[in-house]
C-alpha cells in the first residue's frame, strides 16, 4: 500500500504538506520524545474537534485504492525523488548479512513507483527485492522501468490489510521489510491487520525498517478545519489520508503483530518552505524492529 514517497519541498498547502524530506541530513536531531507545542498550536490543535461525517470516512475507506491511483494517474513517474538518500536501508542491508557476498530478500511494501527500489538494486547486486503497493497503477510504472528484471524482482498490486502476501512472496522468506510513509496511509483499524500479513513472510529475526510521519509534524498542524478523521488522522484534499504516530502508539502496533523493539525515535528538523519562505518543524519517525525468534514468542 503505498503511498506517499519522498519529495523536495513539495508542500499541499490546503491539505497537509508533502514535504518529506528524510532524516539522516545535517540540522536534524533524534530524541525519545515528542516534539513540545507552541501554545498556538495546542490551540489549533485542541479546537480542531469537529470529525469528517461517518458517511464520507466510509466513503473514503472504500474509494482508498481509486484515489492513489488517481493520484498516480497525475503524477505518473515525476512526483518523487529517487530515493538515493536510503544509506540507513543500504547499512541495515549489510548489517544482516553474515559474509558481504550473501544474496539477501528484501519486501518494499508500498513499493509506489520504485523510487527506493531501483536505488537499492543498483546499489546492491545481491539482492532479490519483492515489490508490492496498493495502487495498480503503480505496479505498472514499476514494472514498465528499464531497470525492472525478473530475476532481481517481483512486483505486484496488493492491499496489505487483506491480501495475503503469501500468494505471492514464500513465508518466512524474507530478511528485511521497507516500510517507508507507508502505514500511515492505512486505517488506524487496520493497520495491525497489515503488519501481521507482513510478519508472515518475514523470517524469524528479520527486521522491518520502518520511517512515517511522527506526532506533531508540521504537516499535522497545518490541516485545517473539516479534514479530521480521528485523533491524529485527517484527509488530504485528493482524498488520501495521512496518520501522523506517536513511538508509543507504534511500538505497540508492532509488538502485537509479534515484533520487537530494536530502535524507535523521533527525528526533529526544520526545513523551508520556499514558496512561502517559512522554516518549519518536521517530525518523523524512524525506527527498527525486530521478528521475534521461536524462542523469544514463548
Amino acid at each position: 500500500m503505498a503511498h506517499v514517497g519522498l519529495s523536495a519541498d513539495i508542500t499541499a498547502p490546503e491539505d497537509g504538506s508533502r514535504d518529506e524530506t528524510p532524516p539522516g541530513v545535517p540540522g536534524q536531531t533524534k530524541t525519545s520524545t515528542a516534539r513540545v507545542l507552541t501554545p498556538e498550536e495546542v490551540g489549533k490543535l485542541s479546537g480542531d474537534r469537529v470529525l469528517v461525517s461517518d458517511f464520507k470516512q466510509m466513503k473514503l475507506e472504500k474509494e482508498a485504492q481509486k484515489n492513489w491511483d488517481l493520484f498516480y494517474k497525475r503524477n505518473t513517474t515525476n512526483f518523487f525523488k529517487d530515493r538515493h538518500w536510503t544509506t540507513r536501508e543500504f547499512e541495515e542491508l549489510e548489517a544482516c548479512r553474515e559474509f558481504a557476498s550473501q544474496k539477501l530478500v528484501l519486501l518494499e511494501a508500498g513499493c509506489g513507483v520504485g523510487n527506493c527500489l531501483f536505488p537499492l538494486l543498483e546499489d546492491d547486486l545481491n539482492l532479490f527485492v519483492y515489490a508490492c503497493d496498493f495502487s495498480p497503477r503503480a505496479v505498472d510504472f514499476v514494472k514498465q522501468n528499464a531497470l525492472y528484471c525478473p530475476e532481481r524482482c517481483s512486483a505486484f498490486q496488493c492491499d496489505l490489510t487483506k491480501d495475503d502476501l503469501r500468494t505471492n512472496v514464500p513465508e518466512g522468506s524474507v530478511d528485511v521489510v521497507t516500510l517507508i510513509f507507508v502505514l500511515s496511509a492505512i486505517h488506524p483499524d487496520k493497520m495491525s491487520l497489515a503488519l501481521e500479513n507482513i510478519s508472515r513472510v518475514l523470517k524469524p529475526g528479520g527486521v522491518v525498517l520502518f520511517r512515517d510521519y511522527g506526532l506533531y509534524d508540521h504537516a499535522m498542524l497545518r490541516f485545517k478545519a473539516g479534514n479530521k478523521l480521528g485523533e491524529n488522522f485527517y484527509v488530504r484534499q485528493d482524498g488520501t489520508r495521512s496518520f501522523f504516530f506517536s513511538k508509543e502508539l507504534l511500538a505497540e502496533l508492532f509488538e502485537g503483530a509479534g515484533f520487537q523493539s530494536s530502535t524507535n525515535d523521533y527525528v526533529l528538523r526544520e526545513t523551508v518552505n520556499k514558496k512561502e519562505g517559512l522554516c518549519v518543524p518536521r517530525v518523523f519517525l524512524q525506527s527498527k524492529f525486530t521478528k521475534r525468534g521461536q524462542s523469544q514468542s514463548s
